[in-house]
């Protein structure tokens, strides 16, 4: 059995997004959770045969370093069953950031085919766009900017500890590219920008683990 787990630590959840999509659409992987830890840092694991994990940790790694994550990265190869215990985390609360600690990729149940079918064409694939900062003054302002901005849909934000905080839109491509732009300039001033960046195509694991 030729299976690995990778291991990809950024700081920040729009890295992590960020990098989960490249690497999905890098190799045959599947993301088993994501898990935070206190200072604003998360830990994707995903799995699959060797040399696809290998490949999507690599793509992965690049794309959280040109996004700011500060990656860290490793594969094992053939995991023993007795380390799965501390590798793998049972569902967690944090009740100083209220929230889950650990995220669990949710797919919905697929559409029918015909349905799915008339929704590929009639509309097209929605992009996400991530505006994270440190503090939520600054988020908060470079959001109501963004959607100002564009005609965009707030999914949810996301607390991570260490005072950074995610805000995620959605939107055709065009409108989510004008408005992180938009919003991204309004931080200056009001705290520190982390990242913002703009996925045109989400990956399945992407979307399933976005805030419903």
């Amino acid at each position: 059995m030729n299976e690995s787990l990778g291991l990809l630590e950024t700081f920040g959840l729009t890295p992590t997004l960020a990098a989960i999509d490249a690497m999905e659409k890098a190799g045959n992987v599947r993301v088993v959770q994501c898990e935070l830890n206190d200072l604003g840092g998360v830990a994707t694991k995903v799995f699959g045969e060797t040399a696809a994990v290998e490949s999507a940790i690599a793509r992965g790694r690049a794309v959280a370093e040109q996004t700011g994550g500060r990656p860290v990265a490793t594969v094992l190869h053939r995991p023993d069953d007795r380390a799965w215990g501390a590798i793998e985390s049972p569902p967690q609360y944090n009740p100083l950031v209220e929230q889950d600690v650990v995220f669990f990729p949710n797919y919905e149940p697929a559409a029918p085919a015909a349905a799915k079918d008339s929704a590929m064409a009639n509309e097209a694939s929605p992009a996400i766009g991530i505006i994270e900062t440190q503090g939520f003054t600054a988020v908060f302002e470079a959001i109501d900017t963004a959607c100002k901005a564009g005609n965009v849909q707030v999914l949810g934000k996301e607390k991570l500890g260490g005072g950074y905080i995610a805000v995620i839109i959605q939107g055709d491509l065009a409108a989510v590219t004008a408005a992180v732009e938009a919003g991204k300039e309004k931080v200056e001033g009001l705290g520190k920008l982390i990242a913002a960046h703009i996925i045109a195509r989400p990956s399945p694991s992407v979307l399933a683990l976005l805030p419903k």
